[in-house]
């Protein structure tokens, strides 16, 4: 079946490690890692997703909530993992599943590529042995947008950069924030506080706040917010200028 390829991945320039897509119903995963790994992917993400499903099926207030939710001691690592991160950022668990997938998704490429990269509509798991830079999209509004980048250096353990928006994209936030991007140990955290980030930037509100509520969430690295033609960041963040 042929799918149409989100825009933003036509601004990410190929190196080295080999890339392909996996796509099982709404996930869309683009991965790269030093050799095709995708039958692993695919069958890690359907094997992710049916645990998802299973849950929600005999759990629904799971899948609404747009609050922390406590899981069932039985539930399975995916839903654990999402929970985990909503009680820590303060929203629905939800707001972690497209970072949670990437995340697990990653840790099992890692036994088989000593690179990996994993992302998942905007959201990436990263693990790399060299220099990386993440661009951040912005939306058309801003002069931030493809203008800019948090520069990654290799790192022991992985990491995830997530980014959320009240502007661009089909997902949900209560507020008005052109980008978000947000940099934890984790993919799941960075996803559920991006959204959460992102909910404090209302119009006529300083973007200081939305930094004040990423420094009351415990383990974020860094955090970068932009609205129009304003850019504050806090944390460690190593922002670079790029070029399309």
């Amino acid at each position: 079946m042929k799918y149409q390829t989100p825009f933003y991945r036509d601004l990410i320039k190929d190196d080295s490690l080999i890339s392909y897509r996996v796509k099982i119903k709404q996930t869309d995963l683009l991965i790269r890692t030093e050799k095709d790994c995708r039958g692993i992917a695919e069958k890690r993400t359907k094997e992710l997703r049916r645990q998802l499903e299973d849950y929600i099926e005999s759990d629904p207030a799971f899948l609404h909530s747009f609050e922390p939710y406590f899981v069932r001691e039985d539930a399975p690592e995916i839903v654990k993992v999402m929970a985990g991160a909503s009680i820590l950022a303060g929203v629905g668990p939800m707001a972690a599943v497209a970072g949670a997938i990437a995340e697990l998704v990653g840790k099992e490429l890692m036994k088989y590529s000593s690179e990996v990269i994993v992302e998942n509509g905007g959201d990436i798991f990263l693990y790399c042995k060299k220099p990386r830079v993440v661009g951040i999209y912005a939306g058309e509004s801003s002069p931030f947008s493809q203008g800019v980048g948090i520069l990654v250096q290799p790192e022991e353990t992985p990491l995830g950069i997530c980014t959320s928006s009240g502007t661009v994209g089909p997902s949900f936030s209560f507020g008005e924030a052109d980008a978000v991007a947000v940099i934890a140990p984790s993919a799941a955290l960075a996803d559920a506080s991006a959204t959460a980030i992102a909910n404090q930037v209302r119009k006529n509100t300083p973007l200081e706040k939305a930094i004040k509520k990423a420094q009351e969430i415990e383990g974020l690295s860094g955090v970068v917010v932009i609205k129009g033609d304003k850019l504050v960041m806090w944390g460690k963040v190593n922002l670079v200028p790029i070029s399309t």
